[in-house]
């Protein structure tokens, strides 16, 4: 068993590129619920545009509004292997897209030690304070999102650290991260990695954005000790994610595009991984997570409550959001868009699934008129949808055209 704790904490740690680390918290989280649902960005709106994969507490839901509720006391059951870890993690699901346009959700696989996972679930890890600095636990109430789905290139991407993909050639990879997604056949899948800053302001337990009331360190990283910067003076954990998406069944260069390009697109309609972002909404009980990092726990935490992954694979949601996501489709849940860089649709190659129509272009999106002669959204940004108040008027070159009811992008 130690020598397993070794090795676990070994890949940890190459992951994190975190020399010299005494403990990282690694656990694993099965999948909860696999749904169009956004209570960050959208709170209280019966369905989000895109697909995301949600793990964690069963307190998940349309509006999660921290004034109503404490996640940590209320929740009845979690997805995660530390029991008392109400926590809701989400990403983005991930999609194979056929020469003929249609496509297929990419499985998830359960990771190193914890292939039993519902679902392929997360792994989940928090990282203590370095060079003998505490961090502060998130408090309840606490959430925020890293990375933006409507990113396209790498310049845009640069403004998030450490948002990366692993080709693994074996489960235990862990070098030659990329931000952008891997162009070629990868033998045991593709593994997102989504890390979190690091940096609190200590006041705001959430912003407009979900982002402003933290930040990166002003200079170094968190892990050679950076200093956090005068505006967000509190060191907090660093919460990041690891899942494999199983992407072994489409290695077969035959079905790739025939232009050699790789073919998988992520729900919101990104072929680059520019876009990869994720979500997290706090959720632990009383001070359980304060309590390990101030012990530096390890992989195991004596400080903490466990359940098997048997267990945690016991607590899921029925879908809200009623709608088909498996077997061949010939548009994206959502009827979201393909936009950015994409390969071209068409020539040989099977699809296992008959021949969907692929995807027609949206018609443009109505504009408002109002309050935006004096603004412009780049391309890519969004433009319009339901309860959006910004503005709509794109940048010279692109039009603004409807996703769906909830928003439209400038393309």
């Amino acid at each position: 068993m130690k020598v397993q704790q070794h090795n676990l904490l070994a890949a940890a740690l190459a992951l994190a590129g975190m020399p010299g680390a005494e403990a990282v918290l690694r656990f694993s989280c099965s999948e909860l619920v696999t749904e169009r649902l956004d209570p960050l960005v959208f709170p209280g709106v019966a369905q989000s545009p895109h697909l995301h994969q949600i793990v964690g507490g069963n307190m998940f839901n349309i509006t999660m509004d921290p004034t109503q509720h404490n996640i940590g006391e209320e929740a009845t059951c979690t997805t995660c292997t530390f029991s008392e870890d109400f926590s809701n993690y989400w990403t983005a699901t991930l999609f194979f897209r056929a020469r003929n346009g249609s496509y297929i959700r990419v499985p998830q696989r359960g990771n190193i030690d914890f292939e039993s996972a519902r679902g392929g679930g997360m792994t989940v890890y928090y990282a203590p304070g370095y060079q003998n600095q505490k961090v502060t636990a998130f408090r309840p109430g606490f959430r925020m999102i890293v990375g933006n789905p409507f990113y396209r290139t790498q310049a845009e991407a640069s403004k998030f650290r450490q948002l990366t993909f692993t080709c693994l050639d074996t489960l235990y990879t862990r070098t030659g991260e990329t931000t952008s997604m891997p162009t070629q056949p990868c033998r045991e899948g593709i593994m997102a990695n989504i890390r979190f800053p690091t940096c609190w302001d200590g006041v705001n337990l959430d912003s407009p954005d979900h982002m402003s009331h933290v930040a990166y360190p002003s200079s170094g990283t968190f892990e050679s000790g950076g200093p956090c910067p005068a505006s967000h003076p509190v060191r907090i954990p660093q919460l990041f994610y690891e899942v494999i998406w199983d992407t072994r069944q489409f290695n077969d260069r035959s079905l790739w595009p025939e232009d050699g390009s790789q073919p998988f697109v992520w729900s919101y309609g990104d072929f680059t991984g520019y876009g990869t972002h994720g979500d997290y909404v706090f959720g632990w009980k009383g001070d359980s997570l304060q309590r390990a990092m101030d012990a530096n726990c390890d992989v195991y935490c004596p400080q903490l409550r466990t359940q098997s992954i048997a267990q945690g694979n016991q607590c899921r949601q029925q879908q809200k959001v009623r709608e088909n996501i498996d077997g061949w489709l010939s548009k994206l849940p959502g009827d979201i868009e393909v936009t950015g860089p994409q390969p071209p649709i068409g020539g040989g190659g099977g699809n296992g699934g008959g021949n969907p129509t692929p995807t027609q272009p949206s018609q443009p999106a109505p504009t408002n008129g109002g309050g935006n002669s004096g603004c412009s959204v780049a391309k890519w940004g969004q433009c319009g949808g339901r309860g959006y108040t910004g503005c709509t008027r794109c940048a010279a070159g692109s039009t603004c055209r409807a996703q769906n009811e909830w928003y439209s992008q400038c393309l």
